[in-house]
């Protein structure tokens, strides 16, 4: 890795767009000052990611974010040799850059990541701060800003997609839900840019949707799915439409439960 390589890329240049819930804002703060590990737990869409974004922002560090999934590997995390015209040169990987110029590195949707993974990640998390590179025989000691954060949906936990209780007990964690209605409402609003009364209607949909969950639907509506029908709407969409689009379909191939939201739907834009 070049001398010359600036972490400063990784800052978030523009304030995101984050509404408190609760005192989540200064427990992660006093998290990052004792240089916690922290966990966000939370149902798909109602803000982890932007709330990490948002406290990287408040906090001015650099923010490395690695979206998960089945097929990564531990090399995709710490790094690997590549060939050039020059021979072999080492690369860091995403977890390794965050460590070693210290950043907060934030591995979104952690349970996707195969467990022999995620081990890897253990030594940063304890009083030790390391990183062993094997394949390049040396140790990075994480910088002092450095800190690790993953989020994790305890909806689809299953004996093949959990975290181990190793992994779990060496992170502090936050719980997320979707927002009280009239957070909720505000966060559609400002996104998409439909008007608060038309939000409000969007998110008693998602309620109809989310007391669904257990009974026919894996997961509600997400926040993410109402500002996308609220943002069809602002584009001439009429309302039936944008939310079959953006908030049906999505979500459930069941008539019955399509059924169901769709006249919910007819309902509340009656």
């Amino acid at each position: 890795m070049s001398s010359h390589f600036d972490i400063g890329q990784y800052r978030i240049a523009q304030q995101p767009f984050y509404l408190p819930q609760h005192n989540e804002v200064a427990l992660y703060e006093a998290a990052y000052a004792a240089r916690l590990p922290v966990m966000v737990k939370g149902p798909t869409g109602c803000g982890k990611s932007r709330f990490i974004e948002y406290m990287a922002w408040k906090l001015g560090k650099p923010l490395v974010t690695v979206a998960c999934n089945e097929d990564m590997t531990a090399s995709d995390l710490v790094g690997r040799y590549l060939l050039d015209a020059g021979g072999t040169r080492w690369l860091d990987g995403p977890l390794t850059l965050a460590a070693r110029h210290g950043a907060i590195c934030y591995l979104d949707e952690v349970v996707e990541a195969r467990q022999d993974t995620t081990v890897v990640i253990h030594p940063l998390t304890d009083h030790r701060r390391t990183l062993p590179l094997d394949k390049k025989g040396e140790l990075v000691s994480a910088h002092p800003d450095f800190q690790l954060v993953i989020s994790y949906n305890p909806g689809y936990q299953s004996l093949m997609k959990d975290l181990k209780q190793s992994t779990k007990q060496r992170f502090a964690a936050l719980e997320f839900d979707y927002p009280q209605r009239s957070v909720e409402a505000s966060i559609v609003s400002k996104e998409s840019g439909v008007g608060e009364d038309v939000a409000e209607r969007l998110v008693q949909v998602a309620e109809v949707a989310r007391a669904l969950k257990g009974h026919g639907l894996d997961e509600g509506i997400s926040t993410r799915l109402l500002v996308y029908a609220g943002t069809l709407m602002q584009r001439g969409i009429v309302a039936r439409d944008a939310c079959r689009m953006a908030l049906v379909r999505p979500i459930s191939d069941d008539a019955d439960i399509c059924d169901t939201l769709n006249h919910s739907i007819d309902s509340v834009f009656a």
